[in-house]
């Protein structure tokens, strides 16, 4: 992926999150179980915290100069699976595949941006939004892995 400028990256970003923050809602709005509806509408407010950050990185100077990293562990776990599209009604265990995927592929994307930009900034926003979104894919990969164990029983 090549860009033109770091207005191209950021407005492709923006995009990102944005499709996400509509994913998140919709699934937010299927979810048949209280504890599922939370955690996709919160997913959401995250994703559309993600699009002020990229949006307005200046008014969020405090922000981003604050922000803490810590280590996110990564259990692997969508690294195994294949993409696969999104229908209504699917089952939940293949929700979280799909959703683990859109995460796993984010934390990806947000490496290679920060790679690419030499804008010490933006550099530290994508990286903000690496660890972000690994938290989501930890957190999507803890319910999978819980759904499969509650199976087993």
């Amino acid at each position: 992926m090549e860009f033109g400028s770091i207005d191209e990256i950021l407005e492709f970003a923006i995009n990102g999150e944005k499709e996400a923050v509509e994913f998140y809602s919709s699934l937010a709005e299927e979810a048949t179980r209280t504890s599922l509806k939370e955690t996709f509408k919160r997913f959401a407010k995250e994703e559309q915290k993600h699009v002020e950050l990229l949006s307005d990185m200046s008014g969020n100077k405090e922000k981003i100069d604050s922000y803490e990293f810590k280590e996110i562990v990564d259990l692997k776990i969508s690294d195994y699976m294949s993409d696969i599209e999104y229908e209504e009604g699917m089952p939940m265990p293949e929700i979280l595949k799909i959703a683990m995927k859109r995460e796993e592929k984010a934390v990806k994307l947000y490496s290679m941006l920060a790679d690419q930009t030499d804008n010490e900034k933006t550099r530290k926003v994508f990286m903000i939004l690496v660890q972000e979104e690994s938290k989501h894919k930890l957190a999507l990969e803890s319910m999978y892995d819980d759904y499969l164990a509650d199976q087993d029983n």
